[in-house]
C-alpha cells in the first residue's frame, strides 16, 4: 500500500513564505525511483500542475504562475519531496497535492499513479 502524507499547509500572508512536505510511506516502493510531482485545486478550478522533480532530483520543470517563486526539492535519504513557496499570492490559496509517478516528469495529473491526501494552503491579502 502506497501512502503519501502531505504537510506544512497553513494560513500566511501576502508575500510570506511556506514549505509544504510530502512523506512517502509503503512497502515495495522505492520513492528514489519516482518522479514527484505538486499539483493544486483552488475552489470551483480543476487541478492545476505546480512543479515536479525527477527521481534523481537533477531535473525540475515548473508551471510558469510559480516560477521564481515556487523551489521543489526532494531527499531520497527521507522519501520526502518539499515545494518551498515564497513570494505568496492570494490566487497561490489551494489545496496541495503531492504525487508520485513510476516514469519521468509530467505536467499531466492523470500520469500520476499515486496521490497524497492534499493539504490547505490560504494566502491572505
Amino acid at each position: 500500500q502506497v501512502q503519501l502524507v502531505e504537510s506544512g499547509g497553513g494560513l500566511v500572508q501576502a508575500g510570506g513564505s511556506l514549505r509544504l512536505s510530502c512523506v512517502c510511506a509503503a512497502s515495495g516502493l522505492t520513492f528514489r525511483t519516482y518522479a514527484m510531482g505538486w499539483f493544486r485545486q483552488a475552489p470551483g478550478k480543476e487541478r492545476a500542475f505546480v512543479a515536479a522533480i525527477s527521481w534523481s532530483g537533477g531535473g525540475t520543470i515548473d508551471a510558469d504562475s510559480v516560477k521564481g517563486r515556487f523551489t521543489i526539492s526532494r531527499d531520497n535519504a527521507k522519501n520526502t519531496v518539499y515545494l518551498q513557496m515564497n513570494s505568496l499570492k492570494p490566487e497561490d490559496t489551494a489545496v496541495y497535492y503531492c504525487a508520485a509517478r513510476r516514469s519521468g516528469m509530467s505536467r499531466s495529473d492523470y500520469e500520476y499513479d499515486y496521490w497524497g491526501q492534499g493539504t490547505q494552503v490560504t494566502v491572505s491579502s
